[in-house]
């Protein structure tokens, strides 16, 4: 017979192997739900971020607490968590079942329960049901139920305790680094983008200046003729033993000049 829970009641268990279903009704507007789990030391808070089994850590390193996924049933939607009581290390005292919804707040969730099932029998009943029911609808992370030692026991206690920062504030209230955890989950935050190499410049045809308005053209170098010597700003010189070409310069109206000369016609 499964015992119906109220908030803050307890129930001893006999069955040292519990599977925590979570069960919600899906439809429009329903966010999704994400059960996890918090192992916690006997100072409350948990001893390493390890202790934390959610989405991105499914599986508790000593391999006694791991999320068994989701399912549709006729009922509804699940997401389990499976717990070998009889194997949690002896420095654990309790372990918080938790509830996460997706981007949005519990108030949009619907018949919202935790069933615990003992988890050695096949297709039994579930041992106990609590309705979860939220105190002010703004919460995005309720702590749904408690395993704790009692004795040489277990026993489960039924909670409902809201959070209203998520998943998040709820696990860094217990001592989690929710971004540690999830990078030692191996989800490691992207690389920034690498610099890729500048292309191979491609050779230039080089451009003549132009002349500047009002200035002309500077000559492009030569190169000195045999023979002669190159002067700066001095045009070409002629071949060997040929005389310079030299522009003949108009003489005025009414004056008579003789063309130039070469050096071979000068008298001695």
């Amino acid at each position: 017979m499964t015992h119906a829970m109220l908030k803050g009641s307890n129930v001893p268990l006999e069955a040292t192997t519990v599977r925590a279903v979570l069960r919600w009704t899906p439809g429009q507007g329903v966010p999704d739900v994400d059960a996890s789990a918090l192992l916690l030391g006997p100072d409350g808070r948990v001893r390493s971020d390890e202790d934390f089994v959610f989405y991105n850590q499914p599986r508790h390193p000593s391999g006694k607490v791991w999320r068994l996924g989701k399912k549709r049933v006729t009922e509804g939607l699940t997401d389990t968590i499976q717990t070998d009581l009889s194997g949690v290390e002896s420095d654990v005292s309790q372990i918080y079942l938790v509830a996460s919804a997706d981007g949005a707040t519990f108030d949009r969730v619907r018949s919202l329960c935790i069933l615990l099932y003992d988890a050695s029998v096949a297709d039994g009943e579930p041992l106990l049901r609590f309705e979860i029911k939220p105190e002010t609808g703004e919460e995005t992370a309720l702590i749904c139920g408690e395993l704790y030692r009692r004795g040489e026991g277990w026993k489960f206690r039924a909670l409902g305790e809201g959070y209203s920062n998520g998943l998040e504030g709820l696990a860094t209230d217990f001592g989690i680094s929710v971004e540690e955890a999830e990078q030692a989950a191996g989800h490691e935050p992207p690389e920034e983008p690498r610099a890729q190499p500048l292309p191979p410049e491609q050779p230039t045809t080089a451009v003549p200046p132009q002349a500047s308005y009002g200035y002309p053209q500077s000559p492009p170098p030569t190169q000195p003729v045999y023979g002669y010597p190159q002067s700066a700003g001095r045009p070409p010189q002629g071949g060997y033993g040929y005389p310079q070409p030299v522009t003949p310069v108009p003489a005025p109206a009414g004056e008579f000049r003789l063309p130039p000369q070469g050096p071979q016609f000068v008298g001695r």
